[in-house]
């Protein structure tokens, strides 16, 4: 689908979706869950991503279904003692979330597990996975691609692990993380332990490692999934530059990295100017398209950095973030591990390719509200990865996209 945005200014107030992050683990977590009790998960805004969580905990035998389509409410009743037989086929769609998740899930209650993946999934590494698990019961038939599987038990004790890559509650014994390096996205980890205690289990932390009791067990527990800032920051951007939105839907006490965005645009904005920025990227690295936009739109050269861990994702992003801004008139230069953006008289519009990357294709229709032309963008349904309404959204606060190619 490609989609002609027009330049305009968005007015009113939008309810952000659900964090994407906090929803994969709370769905988890219940799922998990041995207790006969459903959890009751509201807030929830569905998505291919969310969707391939949902299907994978279906996969080990938890049952869920939505009861309420309007407030996003799904009741989740856990594996407790009724797991699934046999060998399991989980497919994570695209979600790198999902695997991630889903691979220590699967070894830790003992499954035989073939994984399938979509898109740049195959392409992302497992090596943390394949090393450490290795050691500790588990055998992988992994030949640098999906699909590939895992089987064995796995088994309690000490995982190294580096600083840039929960379910060891299950386990008998108890288990130590030990980190090696330092910890990138410390924030995702922080949502992990907290929607973890939630559910009823504790991990004790340190500067240097997690310590896990093993035989705890999760209960099932109700909650509102709350707002999620990486989409949120779409909006803040675009009211940046000259939009008028009000956001709904945020929690101010939330422990997502991304809530960054509020400061840093409040940073930058002087008097109505936007300025520059240097920004370590290394804990909020879905943040960098919409930075590198915000950028764009600024005074002076801003710099992006430690945000290596992007050429992994739906696309290349530090690349197609490049080539984004760079269509439409602005000026980009990729370094080894980020981006320097420097300021132009206007950005043009032009044509976009979505390179099948959500967050690029959101950036852009946020771009393309103060360009002096149309920007084309194509592969626009990409955002159904994770924001499947934001071009919904976007057009009820005014913005004027267009659908002028239904592939």
């Amino acid at each position: 689908m490609d989609i002609r945005i027009s330049p305009s200014v968005l007015k009113g107030r939008v309810e952000i979706p659900s964090s994407k992050s906090c929803a994969h683990r709370a769905i988890i977590c219940a799922a998990l869950s041995s207790d006969s009790e459903p959890s009751v998960l509201s807030g929830i805004s569905f998505s291919k991503d969310i969707e391939a969580t949902l299907g994978a905990m279906e996969a080990f035998g938890a049952k869920w279904e939505m009861t309420d389509k309007e407030s996003g409410t799904v009741t989740v009743w856990g594996i407790g003692t009724d797991r699934a037989k046999g060998k399991l086929s989980i497919d994570c769609n695209e979600s790198g979330s999902t695997l991630r998740f889903v691979i220590p899930i699967a070894a830790a209650l003992g499954y035989d597990t073939e994984f399938i993946g979509r898109g740049r999934l195959p392409q992302r590494p497992i090596d943390i996975y394949t090393r450490e698990l290795g050691k500790k019961g588990i055998t992988f038939n992994y030949q640098n691609t999906m699909p590939f599987d895992i089987s064995g038990q796995l088994t309690s004790g000490k995982y190294e692990i580096e600083g840039n890559v929960s379910s060891l509650p299950l386990l008998e014994g108890d288990s130590e993380i030990i980190l090696t390096s330092h910890l990138e996205s410390r924030p995702y980890v922080d949502i992990t332990i907290d929607t973890m205690k939630r559910f009823g289990v504790v991990i004790d932390e340190t500067e240097t490692s997690y310590t896990i009791k093993g035989g705890q067990r999760y209960h099932s527990h109700s909650e509102r999934v709350e707002g999620d800032y990486s989409q949120a920051a779409f909006f803040c951007v675009a009211n940046a530059i000259g939009s008028e939105i009000e956001l709904g839907n945020l929690s101010p006490d939330s422990v997502q990295g991304d809530k960054r965005i509020i400061s840093i645009t409040s940073d930058i904005l002087k008097d109505g100017v936007i300025g520059s920025f240097r920004e370590d990227c290394s804990d909020i690295p879905d943040l960098v398209p919409i930075l590198s936009v915000l950028a764009a739109y600024g005074s002076g050269e801003s710099v992006i950095y430690n945000a290596e861990r992007l050429r992994i994702k739906e696309s290349d992003r530090l690349e197609t973030t490049a080539a984004m801004l760079n269509g439409i008139g602005g000026d980009v230069t990729v370094t080894d591990d980020g981006l320097i953006i420097r300021p132009t008289k206007k950005l043009t519009g032009g044509k976009v390719d979505g390179c099948g990357d959500h967050r690029i294709v959101m950036a852009a229709a946020v771009a393309a509200l103060g360009c002096s032309g149309d920007v084309i963008i194509t592969g626009a349904e990409a955002v159904e990865k994770s924001y499947p309404d934001f071009f919904k959204d976007y057009t009820k606060l005014g913005g004027k996209a267009n659908v002028i190619n239904l592939e």
